[in-house]
C-alpha cells in the first residue's frame, strides 16, 4: 500500500511539474516578451480579401453555368422531373394558361417557357407543351 502511494505521489509531482513548467510561446527573436504582431507577422489583409473575391467570383460563375445548363435542359415524357423545380414558384394553374385539365394528382408547372404536366405523387412528366 505505502509503495502504491509513492508511487502515486511521485506521478503526480512529475504531472505537475511538466504543467507548470510549459508557459505560453513567446517569440524570443525579437527581444521582447510578446508575440509578434500580425502585421510584424507578414499577415496581409488584402490577401484574404482578394482571396475572398476570388471564391465569390468563382461560386458566380459555377452558378451562372448551372443556370445555363437547367435553361438547355430539354424535357421529355417519362422522365422524373427534378427537385429543384418541384417548387410552388413553377406551378400554374391551368386555367390561367389555357391548358388541359390535368387529372387527379397531376400539376402543371411552367419551366423555361415549356409547360410541363407532372405526376404528383411520382414526379414523372406526363406531357410536354411547348409555347
Amino acid at each position: 500500500m505505502k509503495k502504491i502511494l509513492t508511487v502515486l505521489t511521485l506521478s503526480l509531482t512529475a504531472l505537475i511539474s511538466t504543467v507548470a513548467v510549459a508557459g505560453p510561446y513567446f517569440d524570443r527573436d525579437n527581444g521582447d516578451d510578446f508575440p509578434q504582431t500580425r502585421k510584424e507577422r507578414g499577415y496581409d489583409h488584402n490577401r484574404d480579401h482578394d482571396d475572398e473575391q476570388l471564391r465569390s467570383e468563382q461560386r458566380r460563375v459555377r452558378e451562372e453555368r448551372g443556370v445555363q445548363r437547367l435553361k438547355q435542359h430539354r424535357w421529355q415524357a417519362g422522365y422524373v422531373m427534378p427537385q429543384h423545380y418541384r417548387g410552388n414558384g413553377y406551378k400554374v394553374e391551368y386555367r390561367d394558361h389555357n391548358l388541359p385539365k390535368p387529372d387527379r394528382n397531376q400539376q402543371w408547372y411552367k419551366i423555361n417557357n415549356d409547360y410541363i404536366l407532372v405526376n404528383s405523387s411520382t414526379n414523372d412528366i406526363i406531357r410536354i407543351l411547348g409555347f
